[in-house]
């Protein structure tokens, strides 16, 4: 449930909510510190579930020393009232075996607080792709029934791919088909319960690999602020977007001096 860090009137009615799966390469994860970084988003409260890894750390946002002792918790919200845009941030795995409990959460909270719509930030293997994957832009979407009808026009003047189907039995049967999402977490189940509770979500991947994945964050990031205008384009586009400071340790402090 949501645990508001002022008054609960803080939040923003009809709102755009943007949060990440925890799929591969965390690329959902990192475009989410993009956003919170460069919009300077305040924190409005947090995510209060056990279906997460306990977890607790330094502000990842700090931009100074006082701001820099504030802790942080496994999923978090933050909110622009002027813009109609809140964020949750995920920072732990899901228990293994929790994970439609806490779908079903998910949608609990995204009714009770009447998300106008909801932008699902995924990843996806990128050696799953079959054939017909394998051409174009590793970027798709898939958008639920509810909100098709209000984005179909834009998604397709934009010229974005809606993720294929593939086949439920390959080498057998063609035509039996299916959404399959491999390394996407948490992704396709929400998707579903989205689509049978008629909520206006869009899912938003990449297909990607394990490794250094800064790069696809910002690609994942471009490729939405094409349809949310989340912030002003740019010929540079990796310049529009704040890095965080936690970004500094991603791959660790390095190798210790007293080694060498």
């Amino acid at each position: 449930m949501f645990v508001p860090a002022g008054l609960e009137g803080d939040f923003p009615g009809e709102c755009t909510l943007i949060m990440p799966a925890i799929s591969v390469g965390n690329v959902g994860q990192l475009a989410i510190d993009l956003i919170v970084s460069t919009l300077d988003m305040p924190k409005i409260g947090y995510f209060y579930t056990d279906c997460l890894v306990p977890m607790v750390g330094n502000n990842p946002y700090a931009t100074n020393k006082e701001n820099g002792k504030e802790l942080s918790t496994n999923a978090e919200v933050y909110a622009l009232p002027s813009r109609k845009l809140a964020v949750l941030q995920i920072r732990s795995p899901i228990i293994r075996k929790k994970s439609r409990t806490f779908c079903q959460q998910l949608i609990s909270w995204i009714k009770q607080f009447a998300f106008a719509r909801v932008i699902l930030l995924s990843s996806c293997h990128a050696y799953y792709r079959d054939d017909q994957q394998l051409f174009g832009t590793p970027l798709r979407h898939l958008v639920t029934p509810a909100l098709q009808k209000y984005v179909d026009i834009v998604l397709k003047e934009l010229e974005w791919k809606e993720l294929e189907k593939v086949s439920s039995y390959p080498g057998v049967n063609s035509e039996e088909q299916k959404i399959s999402i491999p390394g996407g977490g948490f992704t396709k189940q929400l998707y579903s319960e989205c689509c049978s509770e008629e909520i206006q979500m869009a899912v938003v991947l990449k297909f990607c690999s394990e490794g250094d994945n800064i790069p696809d964050a910002f690609a994942l990031l471009n490729h939405l602020n094409q349809w949310l205008q989340l912030v002003v384009p740019s010929d540079e586009n990796s310049k529009k977007w704040k890095v965080p400071s936690s970004w500094r340790l991603l791959f660790g402090s390095g190798l210790p001096p007293a080694i060498f």
